[in-house]
C-alpha cells in the first residue's frame, strides 16, 4: 500500500484580518496542503515559527512592523528553511529578483482568485516532492520549471485584468465605497458588468458589501475596498 506524503504545513502572514482567514480557507481547500496558523505582524510569525514546524509561509511582503523581505532575511539568519509565496500587490520587478536569494519561490499578485492561489500551490508541491539526487540536468530543469506557471492566472469568464485594475483602483480611491451602479459611471462600463467585478473582488477578500438603504424602493448593495497592502 502507498504511503501519503505528510501534508505540507502553511502559516499564512497577512496583516488584514479579512485576508488572513480567507487565505487560510484557500489553502485548506488544495489537498496535500495545511493551514498550520496565521499571523498579522512578523513577530507573530516568528513565535509561531519558533515553536511549529512550517514548510512554506503565505508571506503578505507589507507588513505593519517589517518588511515582507527583510522578514524572509531575518528568518533565513535564523536558521529557518521554509520556502516562501510572496502574496503583494508591488509590481517592482527589483523586489521579486531580491526575493529569489531569500528562498521566495512563487509570487502572487492581489487581488487574486482561489484557482491563482491554488495553481501555485500545486506546483510548489510538485517541487516539495523532487527530493533526491538528480539524474541530469534535464531532472533539475523539470523540478524549476515545475514552479513556472505556463500562462497567467485565468480570470473568471468575461473577466478582463485591464478592467479589474481599473475597477480596484476606483473602488481603492472611493473613500465611503460604491454601488454596481457608481462603479459604471466611473469606469465606463454596463452596471452588469460592473457587479460581476465587485462580486469578483468580494470573493478574492479584497472587498465587502452591505446593503444601502434609501428613501424609495430595494436597498442597493453597497461596495467598499477592505483595508490592507492596496489599501495604505
Amino acid at each position: 500500500m502507498t504511503t501519503q506524503p505528510p501534508p505540507i504545513r502553511v502559516l499564512v502572514v497577512e496583516d488584514d484580518p479579512v485576508a488572513a482567514d480567507a487565505h487560510v480557507m484557500y489553502v485548506g481547500r488544495v489537498p496535500g496542503f495545511v493551514a498550520v496558523g496565521k499571523a498579522h505582524t512578523g513577530a507573530e510569525a516568528r513565535r509561531l515559527l519558533d515553536r511549529t514546524p512550517v514548510d512554506l509561509l503565505l508571506l503578505d511582503l507589507h507588513l505593519p512592523d517589517v518588511h515582507g523581505l527583510q522578514f524572509a532575511r531575518s528568518l533565513r539568519a535564523a536558521g529557518h528553511q521554509a520556502d516562501v509565496i510572496a502574496v503583494t500587490s508591488a509590481r517592482d520587478l527589483t523586489v521579486v529578483r531580491e526575493g529569489v536569494s531569500l528562498g521566495v519561490v512563487q509570487y502572487v499578485l492581489k487581488p487574486f482568485t482561489f484557482a491563482t492561489l491554488r495553481d501555485r500551490l500545486v506546483r510548489y508541491a510538485e517541487f516539495h516532492a523532487a527530493v533526491g539526487e538528480a539524474s541530469g540536468q534535464d531532472e533539475v530543469d523539470r523540478a524549476l520549471a515545475s514552479l513556472r506557471a505556463p500562462s497567467p492566472a485565468a480570470l473568471p469568464k468575461g473577466l478582463s485584468a485591464p478592467t479589474l485594475e481599473r475597477v480596484t483602483v476606483a473602488l481603492r480611491d472611493s473613500g465611503e465605497g460604491l454601488t454596481a451602479t457608481g462603479l459604471a459611471e466611473v469606469v465606463g462600463i454596463s452596471r452588469i458588468t460592473a457587479r460581476r467585478y465587485l462580486e469578483h473582488l468580494v470573493d478574492a477578500g479584497r472587498a465587502a458589501r452591505a446593503p444601502q438603504y434609501g428613501t424609495v424602493g430595494r436597498p442597493e448593495l453597497q461596495y467598499r475596498w477592505v483595508k490592507g497592502e492596496l489599501g495604505r
